[in-house]
């Protein structure tokens, strides 16, 4: 097994280097992010220790600095670092890790607390994959989250082709996901977003309602007379409450985001973020059917205006940072 000077390929025997981070000293808002410095982290038996690629940006990374979802921080002290999800390369790997090598290019979550807006990070072995010849580290950067998020949801839908289905918020990474794979479905598709989302949503094939425009039950009506027979929900509260009376069933209601969705008769999304569903994701993508609109890319400098757009909700599309 080929390692990189200063490795031994597990995790143990590796010289520790410093290198650049982006998080949070405590928990509160983006008046607690800062860079730092920081040692290569030492992969645990289960975790590949990786050169950062491309970190993906997602809604949940500001959730975790906020302290609302403490538990994915994995007991780890302050200063943490931002991320979920990244591409990179494998410097070194714990003991129990089967299927990946120093040297492998690989995606997957960082659910240990490693963070991803970083040089370098450990990313959790179960739920890491390789990159599969011919598919784009950055593309690879936001499968993890968004990607899986979209296979998840219209599996758990299974509608067959032709059936219409509602994307309540498709103007987001995972919204324009799940639009495009359900395109690809041959599902009948319409989505929910502001003004600034319809021409992402649009060209992906999707039918578009400005929701700041009218009312939306009204328009949706309009495009679907009998119904949906699937909705995936991304935004929750009010308008989660508001589109579940457009579903002919409510039991086809996914909520990703909002778990109260049980209340009104629907479901949670159930999540697979293991490396089979990885790799079927990437498969995916390989293929177009599910392709990733990114539209922003910004350099680990810039990592608090990249935050910042996702925290904000002015994106469409998906947001990657650039480590190296």
């Amino acid at each position: 097994m080929a390692t990189e000077p200063g490795t031994t390929g597990v995790g143990h025997g590796r010289r520790q280097k410093m290198g650049q981070a982006w998080g949070f000293g405590r928990y509160g808002g983006p008046e607690v992010q800062e860079f730092f410095d920081r040692p290569d982290p030492v992969p645990a038996r289960d975790e590949v220790l990786i050169r950062v690629d491309v970190a993906g940006v997602n809604p949940l990374d500001h959730l975790l600095r906020s302290g609302l979802v403490s538990g994915l921080g994995g007991g780890r002290p302050f200063p943490r670092v931002l991320g979920m999800e990244a591409s990179g390369t494998v410097l070194a790997r714990g003991e129990d890790v089967d299927g990946i090598e120093v040297g492998d290019a690989v995606f997957g979550f960082a659910f240990t607390g490693g963070g991803t807006y970083a040089e370098t990070t450990v990313l959790s072995a179960p739920n890491t994959a390789r990159i599969p010849a011919g598919l784009a580290a950055t593309v690879a950067a936001t499968l993890p989250v968004a990607g899986t998020t979209a296979v998840d949801a219209l599996d758990q839908l299974g509608l067959p082709a032709g059936a219409t289905v509602l994307v309540n918020g498709v103007g987001g990474g995972v919204g324009l996901a799940v639009g495009r794979l359900a395109v690809g479905r041959r599902l009948r598709v319409v989505g929910t977003g502001s003004a600034a989302k319809r021409e992402h949503a649009e060209a992906i094939g999707a039918r578009f309602i400005d929701y700041a425009a009218g009312d939306v039950v009204t328009a949706a009506r309009e495009l679907a007379p009998d119904g949906f027979d699937g909705i995936v929900d991304l935004v929750g509260g009010t308008s989660l409450r508001t589109v579940v009376p457009l579903a002919r069933d409510p039991r086809n209601v996914i909520a990703v985001g909002d778990s109260s969705v049980s209340e009104l008769g629907g479901r949670s999304v159930e999540r697979r973020i293991d490396r089979e569903n990885l790799e079927r994701s990437a498969r995916l993508a390989l293929d177009g059917l599910l392709a990733p609109v990114i539209t922003v890319v910004h350099p680990l400098s810039d990592a608090p205006a990249a935050l910042a757009t996702v925290e904000n909700g002015h994106t469409s599309g998906k947001v990657v940072i650039k480590v190296t």
